[in-house]
C-alpha cells in the first residue's frame, strides 16, 4: 500500500525516541516521549489559494523536520506507523 498527500498534507516517518541518556542510562518503554522529529516520506501538491494557485511545499522528500507532540494522524503503511500532517503543523526542519 503506498499513499500518497493530499492538498498541503505530509507524511512523516518518525524518528525513533531515544533509548537511553546522555549520561548512558537506558530508558524503560514506559519513560521514553513520542518522538517529534521524522524524515519526509511524501509531500502533497500544495495548498491551494482561492484564485485557483497551488503554493508548493516548503519540505522535501528527505527533510528532517519538527512537530507537535500531538500533531497529525497516524497510518500504518507496509507495517510502519506513519504520520500525516498539514505542512501548518510542522514547527520546523532540521538542518
Amino acid at each position: 500500500m503506498a499513499v500518497k498527500p493530499l492538498e498541503d498534507r505530509i507524511l512523516i516517518k518518525p524518528l525513533e525516541a531515544e533509548t537511553r541518556t546522555e549520561s548512558g542510562i537506558y530508558l524503560p518503554e514506559s519513560a521514553k516521549e513520542k518522538p517529534m522529529q521524522g524524515k519526509v516520506v511524501a509531500c502533497g501538491p500544495g495548498k491551494r489559494l482561492d484564485n485557483g494557485e497551488r503554493i508548493k511545499p516548503i519540505v522535501k522528500k528527505g527533510d528532517t523536520v519538527v512537530y507537535g507532540k500531538y500533531s497529525g494522524t497516524e497510518v500504518e503503511v507496509k507495517n510502519v506507523t506513519h504520520l500525516i500532517v498539514r505542512e501548518s503543523e510542522l514547527l520546523g526542519i532540521v538542518e
